[in-house]
């Protein structure tokens, strides 16, 4: 599938991965991700001052649609704004819903837009396709280390849906998922930086091969950060690398991959230009957005229809690799666009992942579908609708409440059975 992403981005507008641009364009983080999946001995998350400029610090959080309001602000009150992006609090693929339907109503209202990520690497793998799709154009996956014997002591733990993983095992996962992410990332074409977290006694003297590692899977940038101390962690007593060690690494790590010597070390909440934050600025702006309703009306205006020549609804929703995408006007229906989808395939995640790219969606009409996608589209305020005929029927349907219940189909056929032509892999 093609990535979404308009022919008039330019991607060297990214201050961070383009220093010579750092003080003509910024970035604006969006703190829409509370939950992280890891505990890391560095990292603590409680404390917020509008003076604290740190990984995981943020004011407030948003939910996807009062980020999508705060980004309407924020580039009134900061023009120079060229790129979007998710650091936090926690991870965002701890948070992958809230993550991804904000990056989709980003790259839908501002095409524009460079957006990014930043993650620990650990869920990011089966979402990869999904943030390609979106056109994310740039990832940082946090790589503190390439020897599961030395990052052990960096994790108090790491969680996996419901387990927990400690000391080795928990390091071993982590650079497993972490590597696969990288790959599957590269394979798309997205940006990747890493970011590694030197801590003194521990990983310093492993950047330079960690480095090499990940020129070797085809990494962008590699960014040599010096370990912040902070209170109330297991790291709180260890000194912060000085600049004279960090230049030593650095040169070091750029025999392998060019280096990101501008870091600004950045809050969950950041916004401005690199080195001018807003964030202490605009955190009454963004605590106003923050109390705006939980339960926002979401626009709803289109409906998605699932077609194999655009003038019957007669393609199941397991095999359905786009959508057309209709809107009323006057007395009748307009086709607005086709919306490419992801591919059939991935369970429950599809599903979820077209939610996403249908929210702007009142219903979408499919010759069939199983139970557990209805479920999932219904809980996303989507109404799923099962009927054959043509699209023309089923949009006044919708939209009128005429003639909907003739059009419905009699009785659900499972994949591959009946009119299906899919192989039974995705359906439900």
């Amino acid at each position: 599938m093609k990535t979404i992403i308009t022919p008039s981005l330019d991607l060297s507008r990214h201050p961070c991965f383009n220093p010579k641009v750092q003080g003509q364009f910024g970035r604006v983080h969006l703190p829409v991700a509370p939950k992280c999946n890891i505990q890391c001995n560095y990292c603590n998350r409680k404390y917020d001052c509008v003076n604290e400029s740190r990984p995981g610090v943020t004011s407030t959080i948003l939910s996807p649609e009062q980020a999508l309001a705060y980004m309407e602000k924020v580039l009134i009150a900061e023009p120079r704004i060229t790129v979007a992006g998710i650091a936090g609090p926690g991870d965002p693929f701890a948070n992958a819903d809230e993550t991804l339907t904000t990056m989709q109503l980003l790259r839908r209202t501002y095409p524009d837009l460079i957006l990014c990520l930043s993650s620990n690497g650990l869920g990011l793998a089966p979402h990869v396709d999904e943030v390609a799709d979106i056109g994310v154009s740039h990832v940082t996956v946090t790589v503190n280390g390439i020897d599961p014997r030395i990052t052990r002591k960096i994790y108090t733990f790491v969680r996996d849906g419901n387990i927990i993983y400690r000391d080795i095992q928990g390091a071993e996962l982590l650079l497993a998922r972490q590597m696969k992410a990288i790959e599957k990332l590269k394979s798309r074409g997205v940006t990747v930086k890493v970011n590694f977290i030197t801590v003194p006694g521990v990983n310093d003297h492993h950047a330079e091969a960690t480095a090499k590692v990940m020129a070797k899977m085809g990494v962008d940038l590699f960014n040599c950060m010096a370990m912040l101390p902070n209170a109330d962690t297991p790291f709180a007593d260890l000194g912060e690398p000085d600049k004279p060690t960090m230049n030593s690494l650095r040169n070091k790590c750029e025999k392998h991959l060019p280096q990101m010597r501008h870091c600004k070390r950045c809050r969950a909440d950041a916004v401005g230009l690199l080195g001018r934050d807003r964030s202490g600025e605009m955190a009454g702006c963004l605590n106003a957005c923050a109390t705006m309703p939980a339960a926002t009306n979401k626009p709803r205006p289109y409906v998605a229809v699932s077609s194999l020549e655009g003038m019957l609804v007669n393609q199941h929703l397991g095999e359905t690799t786009k959508f057309y995408i209709y809107g009323q006007e006057g007395d009748g229906y307009k086709l607005v666009e086709e919306r490419p989808a992801p591919l059939p395939g991935g369970g429950i995640g599809r599903w979820q992942a077209l939610t996403r790219l249908l929210y702007d969606c009142r219903a979408v009409l499919v010759s069939d579908m199983g139970d557990t996608p209805r479920q999932i589209f219904l809980e996303a305020g989507i109404k799923p609708i099962t009927m054959s005929g043509f699209i023309e029927a089923g949009l006044k349907g919708v939209y009128t409440g005429e003639g909907l219940n003739t059009l419905k189909r009699r009785a659900k056929k499972s994949c591959s059975q009946g009119g299906c032509q899919g192989t039974g892999t995705g359906c439900g």
